[in-house]
């Protein structure tokens, strides 16, 4: 249905680059909370906690708002999917990523979702990436290369490395899937908060079930780090963000939507540079210039 006519498709593009720079700048700087739910609470745990908080907002949220709350059988086993592969399995590889690698290079192995995406898009809705959004595609990833591999490079490819790339990988996989079924639910009509909602109530159950099985305590960590990190995930890195990167993702699809998953790791580097005093040399000009080059083949006309 339409109801909105040219001036609605105006203000959708508009919508659009705002929906991806809130993607980009929360998103980019969750790596870096990250680091501080690790330590005296297992990651397992921290996630159950950060989602649980999330659905109860969006719970909330939509019965405030006299939201829709019934679906039925189907619609649930896609939140459900959702909530497994979007919210559960994805989380509980990146967080035990970041337990063997930084997460710097947890970003950089994550941002393989945009080609996951490109890929899977074609395989499960037919649709094929044009030659801006490959060519973009292949700056991005080029950018990335350049970006951090000074860093990367100093790196010994021992046990724990390759674990952390692995988890990391298996991270970006099931969330590539989880978009797959996100475009799918959208497709459908059903709404992206609501939808949110469901999916992470059944991503936290999925999570404590992990937990439970094990052997993970559930106690709690009342560090004001540990506090304000959880809050921040929850609310920013999950409530906003998701809301906007998902609504984006139904609007231009995944094969495009992916590419904030490039551009986290540009972020991260900026938030280094800002608190961590990381120098700007050639390579981070020539990376983020390669990759902000890709961001605008990869969005024209979004």
């Amino acid at each position: 249905k339409s109801t909105g006519g040219s001036r609605g498709t105006r203000k959708s593009s508009l919508s659009n680059r705002l929906l991806y720079l809130i993607s980009v700048l929360i998103w980019g700087s969750t790596w870096f909370a990250i680091e501080f739910q690790l330590g005296n609470v297992a990651p397992e745990v921290s996630i159950v906690y950060r989602y649980v908080i999330a659905a109860a907002l969006l719970f909330a949220w939509c019965f405030a708002r006299g939201m829709n709350m019934r679906y039925g059988p189907r619609d649930h086993l896609r939140f459900a999917a959702m909530g497994i592969l979007m919210f559960g399995l994805n989380y509980v590889f990146a967080y035990r990523a970041q337990v063997h690698i930084t997460s710097a290079l947890s970003a950089i192995t994550f941002s393989t979702m945009l080609w996951m995406n490109i890929i899977n898009t074609r395989i499960f809705f037919g649709v094929r990436a044009g030659w801006k959004v490959l060519l973009g595609a292949g700056l991005g990833i080029a950018g990335i290369v350049v970006l951090f591999g000074p860093q990367v490079g100093e790196l010994s490819l021992d046990d724990k490395i390759l674990v952390g790339c692995l988890l990391a990988a298996g991270g970006a996989l099931s969330a590539s899937f989880g978009n797959m079924v996100s475009q799918s639910a959208q497709q459908r009509g059903l709404p992206v908060v609501q939808s949110n909602a469901w999916g992470m109530l059944y991503g936290a159950l999925l999570t404590a079930g992990v937990a439970l099985s094990g052997g993970h305590p559930f106690h709690f960590d009342w560090s004001p780090a540990y506090v304000v990190s959880l809050l921040y995930l929850a609310v920013f890195g999950s409530v906003v963000a998701f809301w906007a990167y998902l609504t984006l993702l139904g609007r231009i699809g995944a094969h495009k939507a992916g590419y904030v998953t490039v551009m986290f790791p540009v972020v991260a580097l900026a938030i280094s540079t800002a608190f961590e005093g990381l120098v700007i040399d050639a390579s981070v000009v020539i990376g983020a210039g390669l990759v902000i080059a890709g961001n605008l083949f990869v969005l024209a006309k979004a």
